[in-house]
């Protein structure tokens, strides 16, 4: 029997490795399956070594970076000297899973890397670390495969799993009804990320916003989008004063009923872009950590629309400019200039079209049933 490990370092990650997991058992059903990860992947099948639910924590405290150094070091002994799998999947979360691949490569354990550091983004020097402790990259991005071969690494193109995995538009009327929004009203709904300090630097501007242009336009309802992960409460101290809905656990189905988004940056603008709903980027932390930023990017673009059409579709207001009347503009813009909506729904639509139809999921598997 084939043995294979599969590391993740978050909620995403758990939801990739299990449609990777499902796919490899269709294909070959010998094969014993171990990592760290959490419910989803342990609902595929998969024995966990670790759960993965305070590797996602943000922040550089000394607590943090001791619990990921001896979970690496407890992972990496159990690898290499106890499981001894014929290979190693890693998926995302560079930080941890750069520093393993090291030690595996090391070790003489062949390793995969299913979506890979976005090199192209930031710290390109990373990929000289792939190049020498990774055997082949599983890559989501059209544009990453040459990339990866122009260095000499072995690269798989799976496509990416939103294409395959995103469900199909919401009902509208439904969706309205069921949450009791005005069906002859315009519906701008606001995602401010899925982590505390994104709503700490971006909830404040984005409700005073959208009081601003319901004031200004009666036809506006508003709605936010309440990441699951985090509490009531910390999104109850933003919205005091209030009547705004705040719907939680239905992101997908809010993205495809919308009529205009006002988003954080992140995966999700590519969820948007896949339902060709009209967006605005705005993205706001610490000075410090912009600054560092600047310094380490190697794009120009922060939203992954613009990154994979090279272009600028979607506005991105970034620090200073994320402000009340900058972005209400945009949003007018796309709700009541009816070329420019036009536009961007169209644009967005090209980006659709240079995203594989491939299953990545399927793609992964088939990669790693190859190797194993």
């Amino acid at each position: 029997m084939k043995k294979l490990f599969i590391i993740t370092g978050e909620y995403s990650g758990d939801i990739h490795a299990s449609h990777v997991v499902k796919a490899l058992r269709g294909m070959n059903s010998d094969v014993q399956i171990e990592g760290i990860g959490g419910e989803n992947m342990k609902a595929a099948g998969v024995k966990l070594f670790a759960n993965h639910d305070k590797m996602s924590s943000v922040g550089l405290s000394l607590k943090i970076i001791f619990n990921h150094i001896m979970l690496g070091k407890k992972v990496v002994d159990y690898i290499t000297k106890e499981y001894k799998p014929d290979a190693v999947l890693l998926i995302d979360y560079g930080g941890f899973n750069l520093r393993v691949a090291g030690f595996l490569k090391k070790a003489g354990i062949k390793v995969l890397y299913y979506i890979p550091p976005q090199v192209w983004a930031s710290r390109k020097g990373r990929i000289n670390k792939i190049k020498k402790n990774v055997d082949e990259v599983l890559c989501i991005f059209p544009f990453e495969k040459p990339l990866y071969e122009s260095y000499g690494i072995k690269t798989h193109y799976c496509g990416h799993p939103l294409v395959s995995q995103l469900p199909q538009k919401a009902d509208r009327d439904e969706f309205f009804e069921k949450h009791g929004f005005n069906k002859n009203k315009k519906l701008v709904s606001i995602f401010p990320g899925s982590r505390e300090f994104e709503l700490k630097f971006l909830m404040n501007e984005f409700v005073k916003t959208a009081v601003n242009l319901q004031k200004k336009h009666p036809d506006l309802q508003f709605c936010i989008s309440h990441a699951p992960n985090l509490s009531d409460k910390v999104y109850n101290k933003f919205l005091k004063n209030t009547d705004f809905k705040v719907i939680k656990g239905e992101n997908q189905a809010l993205l495809s009923v919308s009529d205009a988004l006002i988003l954080a940056s992140g995966t999700v603008a590519l969820e948007a872009c896949l339902y060709q709903t009209p967006m605005i980027i705005a993205y706001k932390g610490p000075w410090l950590f912009y600054l560092i930023y600047l310094l380490v990017r190697c794009i120009n673009r922060v939203s992954l629309p613009n990154i994979i059409s090279d272009k600028l579709i979607v506005p991105e207001l970034l620090m200073a400019d994320v402000n009340v009347n900058k972005i209400s503009y945009e949003i007018e813009r796309l709700l009541y200039d009816n070329e420019r909506r036009a536009e961007q729904i169209s644009e967005l639509g090209e980006v659709k079209n240079l995203l594989s139809e491939k299953v990545s999921s399927y793609e992964a598997a088939k990669a790693l049933s190859n190797v194993l």
